[in-house]
């Protein structure tokens, strides 16, 4: 597994910016503050990570002893946030760039959870439960924090698809090369989460 293990740094702090962006933007949705964004954004892009750190025994946590992942959370919750009140409201636009966030930060942390449960010496199964806990929990913290029901909680797929995400993964690294079998799933997790969402009734709002 040496090449995804090569990637896991640059998909980790990429599926952070990409968590830390959509609690930006369901920060203003909810009329938070900027402050009040960052807070937001770091507790939903380390979130998940955390939770897989602590019951895999990894201490100190992973952005405790890595700050590049505060680097990225914060300015991107900025930008982020500046980007979505420039956005018109009442248009749903906050709310479609925040769900296609979510859904590429699902797929990014399902499988950089499963790698780092793998190189703990984790069995397959619980490796794709752990997968499941760092793609979700960032979302679920994020949407607790604003007072809205999680998506894990609503019949829309959200944590069966990482699950099946991580399964993809295992099973066709049993086939093929790391690279590869993180693409195809990433892939599967994406896209099916797109379609789900695209069939959901659009929501009225921000």
């Amino acid at each position: 597994m040496e090449t995804l293990s090569f990637l896991f740094v640059p998909l980790s702090l990429l599926a952070t910016a990409v968590m830390a962006a959509s609690a930006a933007f369901q920060a203003h949705r909810v009329q938070m503050d900027p402050f009040g964004a960052t807070v937001l954004a770091i507790a939903t892009g380390m979130g998940g990570g955390t939770l897989r750190d602590l019951f895999l025994g990894l201490t100190p946590v992973f952005w405790i002893t890595d700050s590049r992942y505060l680097a990225v959370a914060v300015p991107i919750a900025l930008i982020s946030f500046a980007f979505a009140s420039r956005m018109t409201t009442g248009s749903g636009r906050r709310l479609s760039v925040l769900m296609h966030l979510d859904a590429i930060g699902l797929a990014l942390f399902t499988l950089t959870g499963v790698q780092v449960a793998l190189d703990a010496g984790i069995s397959p199964l619980l490796a794709i439960v752990i997968g499941c806990v760092t793609g979700t929990a960032g979302g679920m913290i994020r949407d607790l924090l604003c007072n809205m029901t999680p998506s894990l909680l609503k019949e829309d797929l959200y944590a069966t698809l990482s699950l099946v995400g991580g399964a993809v993964y295992l099973l066709l690294l049993a086939y093929t090369d790391d690279t590869l079998a993180a693409a195809v799933s990433f892939s599967v997790i994406l896209v099916a989460r797109v379609l789900v969402l695209r069939r959901k009734p659009k929501a009225a709002g921000h």
